[in-house]
């Protein structure tokens, strides 16, 4: 493990036992104590650079006050600036920042075009209250204007600082104003996500050894066979799974430590986005009996490694992958994409996301070449898969998963590679197999297809297709 993990697999076990103490504190505590807590973190890893969360909190909260009614779109355009100053900073003659600066950067990048779409939403509730004489709840929209205070506390919460989950002010808001906070079961929870950390610890510990991200910049690798170019990418990636497992899993377990993101199942909480309907919160049940709510932690919930590794679609993979960025994504990036057409908007979401991650150009290579497997993916399931029997379908499906597999190996290689040599290096050295296959599917999808609605159609004597007639 580099410095880097070692210092954030501590920052996060540390996270575990201090979620225990602020459960049972009181609002203030959690507030200010959580706050206090993630300053000094960004204080100690960060150093001079935490000027620039700082400046960024600030712009955010200045665009909020100056214009509520617009501040999500030019909070979007402030931060993502802002994170392109960030990382040219070295052009401009200031130190390059650490590696734990560039992460808080990017999660506070999420929380302030949220909080700025939660202030936008709660104007656009008051206005609608004053407009039609009555109060209309709106799930999720936060109760108050935040200021400049309550706006610092949430963006140096300790609570995902540096590794996630990513969560909305509204969750923060929630987790500040539980009523009996516990109450809420923790123990079964955070047992529960991470019995599996061990196993993934040392998969990682172990396939990093013996498959070194490094040997593949080396001109030996390429001095190898084919079929060995071929297999390298799997145990990457694997790697690369198994490091963020690791990650996501004790940030979450930090959380469930702490009730941060806790609601009753009821609420059919999303993560990232949290409840999406109605429920009964605790302080209005009967005498003080809560022994008949269950609580889940769905909004914190960020990885689901069994659908990760085991869903057959490219497609359902990002969801089960980074999945409160994911959501972020969805919400202000995909819904308001200046095209229409799901791949072309896919294709979008995906330019925006290399962007935020960074500017090597292996992301772009990566997150680029998803739009041209989904489309593939879906001339396939419209040609062929879905005209399938049900055994057809069965191993159709299993063909489908080592594909999309295969496929997440390749454009892995471009996210850890970074540049755009030695991401070109490797895809050449395999010749391009992902990319040339996805058009082959692609294209043999289109074909399949365009025979089967033209075999479909119905011909009359003179060769036209008939309509067919009211009641068939």
């Amino acid at each position: 493990m580099s410095p880097e993990e070692m210092t954030y697999l501590t920052v996060l076990l540390i996270s575990v036992p201090i979620g225990f103490l602020f459960k049972k504190g009181g609002p203030r505590t959690k507030q200010f104590g959580g706050a206090a807590a993630g300053l000094l973190l960004v204080l100690v890893t960060c150093h001079v650079h935490t000027l620039h969360s700082l400046v960024t909190i600030l712009g955010s909260w200045l665009i909020i006050n100056i214009s509520p009614r617009s501040c999500h779109y030019l909070t979007l355009g402030w931060t993502f600036s802002y994170l392109l100053f960030f990382r040219t900073v070295t052009y401009f003659g200031f130190p390059d920042p650490t590696p734990f600066t560039n992460a808080i950067q990017l999660l506070l990048t999420l929380k302030m075009v949220s909080l700025a779409n939660e202030v936008q939403e709660f104007t656009q509730a008051k206005k609608q209250e004053v407009t039609s004489f009555s109060k209309s709840p709106v799930i999720g929209v936060i109760p108050k204007m935040p200021g400049l205070v309550e706006i610092l506390c949430y963006s140096y919460c300790y609570v995902g600082l540096m590794t996630g989950p990513f969560y909305r002010y509204h969750t923060h808001y929630d987790w500040l104003n539980q009523p009996n906070s516990t109450v809420i079961p923790s123990w079964q929870p955070l047992l529960s996500r991470s019995k599996m950390l061990p196993i993934y610890g040392v998969s990682f510990l172990v396939v990093s050894h013996f498959f070194p991200l490094d040997y593949v910049r080396s001109d030996a690798f390429y001095e190898r066979a084919l079929p060995f170019r071929l297999f390298y990418m799997i145990p990457i990636f694997f790697v690369f799974r198994m490091r963020f497992y690791v990650a996501w899993l004790c940030a979450e377990s930090a959380c469930i430590a702490a009730a941060f993101g806790a609601y009753p199942a009821a609420a059919k909480s999303r993560s990232g986005g949290g409840p999406t309907v109605e429920y009964e919160p605790l302080s209005r049940s009967a005498d003080g009996e809560v022994s008949s709510i269950t609580y889940d932690y769905e909004t914190i919930k960020n990885i689901d490694p069994h659908g990760t590794d085991f869903c057959v679609k490219v497609k359902d993979g990002m969801r089960y992958w980074n999945m409160t960025v994911q959501w972020w994504l969805a919400q202000y990036i995909y819904k308001s994409a200046p095209v229409h057409s799901y791949v072309m908007r896919s294709a979008w979401t995906m330019l925006i996301s290399a962007y935020w991650h960074g500017i090597h150009p292996g992301y772009y290579l990566s997150f680029l070449t998803i739009p041209l497997c989904l489309a593939a993916e879906g001339a396939m399931e419209n040609g062929f898969l879905r005209h399938l029997s049900p055994a057809g379908r069965l191993y159709g499906d299993w063909v489908q998963w080592f594909l999309k597999m295969r496929a997440y190996d390749y454009m892995c290689m471009g996210f850890v590679l970074l540049t755009f040599e030695d991401t070109v290096r490797y895809w050449s050295s395999i010749y391009y197999c992902i990319h040339v296959g996805a058009v082959a599917f692609f294209l043999l999808g289109k074909l399949l297809g365009g025979r089967r609605d033209h075999g479909s159609s119905p011909k009359g004597k003179d060769g036209a297709a008939q309509s067919p007639q009211r009641g068939e």
